[in-house]
């Protein structure tokens, strides 16, 4: 049946690529990038909307309607700031509203509570910044208090000024400061903030990708994995190999469909689902039926299906039990003759299709020395030429062939046939790619 292709959405990707000799196992490695482009687009719409409005400030000092120092103030566009008064802090919550600026704060001024008291001078200052956390803050100490004021800066004030000094033209200028100096301390915070959540999804991301499980079976292993989601490590392909007491080695590959973070992290469930089951013994049918369960219970959206490959592969190494639920079936080689494609005649249904389907297992034999490669179809669906053809199974078998004659094997020729991929299409894969190569020499 035709292999079902799931949603895809163009963007560039990031690779890691993983390579085993058995008994030693291998850990994936992959290419890092921190995304900040959604920070710096929303700073500048920012920055735009401000410089189009006018600029509100708050004042907050005992006795606003003396002070000789808010009339006639102009921003830097020569419109007028709008200004407004309170006598204190319970005053000051209810005229702190959006399109305020930025706060001037009289630091004599008592904090709540406190009448008066000395014992910490800028109690006032870190009430205000907690009930502003988001707005520009000027402190106002008396003439010659500079240590005050310094001190108000390193607690979180944007600047300070001297009461006695001030005028309008002085106050205007240290309010477009303020309102500046905040704007980028909070694009600064929330860039570093970014940059953290990113090495953090980025350390998990790569947690979740496996460690092949093959102590003691005489094959090599090599993998390579290409998300397609920009700067993510893992998308919605998934892949595993593991060895069970009897000496049978196993493996799989699958795609769920879709690239976003959901995807990915079903795609993991099935993986480690995949793995429990095989390792406690099932396989085939018995053990398709259960991952469509798994995967009906977790996914999100009734539409959302998952194509998988499983080989289990003798403990002589000579054959192999494949089952395909509507997967692209693998690629087998031998020495001597030309790369080709096993039998896909009995492909059932893809997980999460066909309430109750079944997935035969067919026998095939490999014989003494063989290479067996597991895919995506995130490899086969480039384009190739300016006529915009896929790739298709029959051309990535020819590249293949042309590969392996040149004599690459194992990661080399992973890595060689996402990049050819990648370089036919022009660019940047739109779609997941994982592949996997079990070797077996005599």
């Amino acid at each position: 049946m035709p292999v079902p292709v799931p949603r895809q959405k163009a963007f560039p990707a990031a690779e890691s690529g993983q390579a085993q000799t058995v008994p030693h196992g291998g850990g994936p490695s992959a290419a890092q990038a921190l995304p900040k482009e959604a920070t710096v687009e929303k700073n500048t719409r920012d920055t735009a909307h401000a410089h189009s409005t006018n600029l509100t400030l708050l004042l907050i000092e005992d006795d606003p309607g003396g002070s000789p120092i808010v009339p006639d103030l102009l921003d830097q566009a020569g419109k007028p700031i709008r200004v407004r008064t309170a006598r204190n802090l319970t005053e000051a919550g209810r005229l702190l509203t959006d399109d305020v600026h930025c706060i001037l704060l009289d630091l004599a001024l008592s904090a709540p509570g406190r009448a008066g008291a000395d014992d910490d001078e800028l109690a006032v200052l870190k009430h205000v910044l907690e009930l502003a956390p988001r707005h520009a803050v000027l402190a106002l100490t008396a003439s010659g208090d500079a240590e005050r004021g310094a001190e108000a800066v390193r607690v979180g004030a944007q600047d300070y000024l001297f009461r006695d000094e001030l005028d309008g033209r002085l106050l205007s200028r240290a309010i477009r400061y303020a309102v500046e100096r905040k704007r980028s301390d909070t694009a600064e915070r929330r860039l570093a903030e970014g940059r953290l959540r990113a090495q953090e999804n980025r350390r998990l991301e790569r947690g979740l990708l496996p460690t092949p499980l093959l102590d003691g079976a005489s094959l090599r292993f090599a993998a390579r994995y290409r998300p397609g989601r920009s700067r993510a490590l893992l998308g919605g392909d998934f892949y595993d190999a593991v060895r069970t007491p009897d000496g049978t080695v196993h493996a799989m590959i699958g795609d769920v469909c879709g690239h976003g973070p959901d995807e990915a992290a079903l795609g993991v469930e099935l993986r480690i689902a995949w793995r429990a089951l095989t390792l406690a013994g099932l396989c085939g049918d018995e053990l398709l039926n259960t991952l469509q369960q798994v995967l009906e219970h977790e996914r999100a959206d009734d539409e959302i299906f998952a194509t998988l490959c499983t080989v289990d592969i003798a403990p002589d190494g000579r054959r192999a039990g494949l089952c395909l639920a509507g997967h692209p079936a693998p690629l087998v080689a031998h020495p001597g003759r030309p790369a080709k494609l096993l039998p896909y005649d009995n492909n059932g249904p893809a997980l999460g299709l066909l309430p109750g389907a079944r997935w035969p297992r067919m026998q095939v034999e490999l014989g003494a020395e063989w290479s067996l490669m597991l895919y995506t179809d995130g490899l086969i669906e480039g384009r190739v030429g300016a006529d915009g053809e896929r790739l298709g199974q029959d051309g990535m078998v020819e590249m293949v062939r042309r590969q392996l004659a040149e004599g690459l094997r194992g990661e080399a020729l992973l890595r060689a046939a996402v990049n050819e991929v990648r370089d036919l299409n022009g660019g940047e894969l739109t779609d997941d790619v994982a592949v996997v190569l079990l070797d077996r020499e005599p």
